[in-house]
């Protein structure tokens, strides 16, 4: 196997696959990427057993061959030389040299044919959905999945598609983020898939914002597949039952404050910052046109600001977790924003005030 590539072409293609790898394997060949030389390109793969990403990089190719060659090292290699340098890769017995000018480099590597591959799968349906609006759907909720939570089905995000829209809803149990949006897609009946979280974390950082093009989806029982230009996503599917998600978002709050949304957010970072370390807990206190937000800690430290709103209801002090609301500000892209309430023990909904097809739902604290 030998092959010639420019280095800012290979370290893209190592950049799209990368943070699939572990830095802590049970098996060596996964700590490695999948090397395929062809007859004009390079195939790389890198896997976890459960997200496998495949991508392409130009190439003059000398013989043809595969070999898993340890990612993070050949990563790192690359993004130490010279922008417009030229890298030359061949094996010599159990090791791969790799030469740049005047840079030699020996890395032992792993022969690739017992690459473990994710297993191909029958599509159950196939599908395209502007690659734009999917990547604007996870940035507005992939905040909200859990981490390592008991319940499998919180560490990932919910798709859902219907003929008329995509929607996607991540939960932790304690708030929920939904977006969705208008698209005509050709399916006969709704489909659904919790994706894992690590999964979304990828495929967030694949897609482009500002791309017009479709992105070709595959899905199956068990797995989903999207297609990019020169990028393969595959991964597999968590196995489980989503919560009834419509049944939290709350339709009964009869309470609106509408508030500039940067100004609410830079007075809950300034009070959050004598919060409880552990809980992150705020209290609003609403009356007419004014907003009091209050924090303290075990150090018995205080803070409090308060800011002009637009409220006419009957007064409501409510504690919320800091960070939930801040999260949900951070996504929002209007210049205004609404929080609807119903009483101190309610969750209250967050959203944008001109309405976008997002949803933001947080529990609320005692303090």
């Amino acid at each position: 196997m030998q092959f010639s590539a420019q280095r800012n072409d290979l370290l893209s293609a190592l950049q799209k696959v990368i943070g699939v790898v572990e830095r802590k394997q049970t098996m060596p060949i996964l700590s490695c990427v999948l090397v395929q030389v062809l007859e004009d390109h390079l195939v790389i793969t890198a896997t976890d057993l459960e997200l496998e990403l495949v991508t392409r990089c130009e190439a003059e190719v000398g013989t043809q061959g595969s070999l898993a060659i340890p990612a993070r090292k050949l990563f790192d290699i690359c993004r130490g030389l010279p922008e417009d340098s030229e890298i030359t890769a061949d094996i010599q017995g159990e090791q791969v040299r790799i030469r740049s000018g005047k840079a030699r480099f020996m890395l032992s590597c792993i022969s690739g044919d017992n690459w473990p591959g994710i297993e191909d799968f029958e599509p159950d349906a196939q599908l395209e959905v502007p690659e734009q609006k999917l990547k604007q759907l996870l940035e507005k909720t992939e905040f909200a999945m859990a981490h390592q939570d008991y319940r499998s089905y919180l560490n990932g995000l919910l798709i859902a598609l219907r003929p008329d829209l995509i929607r996607c809803v991540a939960t932790d149990g304690h708030r929920l983020a939904l977006s969705e949006s208008s698209v005509e897609l050709p399916l006969e009946q709704s489909l659904q898939a919790i994706v894992p979280r690590k999964a979304i974390i990828e495929l967030s950082k694949l897609l482009a914002g500002d791309s017009e093009q479709d992105v070709a989806v595959k899905l199956s029982r068990n797995h989903l597949r999207i297609e990019v230009p020169a990028m393969i996503f595959t991964t597999k599917l968590i196995d489980g039952r989503f919560p009834d998600y419509e049944r939290v978002i709350p339709q009964d709050n009869d309470k609106r404050l509408t508030a500039n949304r940067e100004k609410i957010r830079q007075a809950l970072t300034r009070t959050a910052i004598l919060s409880n370390e552990n809980f992150g807990g705020v209290r609003l206190s609403l009356d007419k046109s004014q907003l009091k937000i209050q924090a303290q800690n075990v150090d018995k430290e205080e803070a409090e600001d308060e800011l002009a709103v637009e409220y006419q209801d009957e007064p409501l002090e409510i504690g919320f977790n800091v960070r939930y609301l801040l999260d949900a500000l951070a996504v929002m892209e209007t210049e205004e924003f609404t929080l609807d309430l119903a009483n101190e023990n309610s969750s209250g909904l967050l959203q944008e005030k001109e309405g976008s097809g997002s949803r933001y739902v947080v529990m609320p604290m005692r303090l």
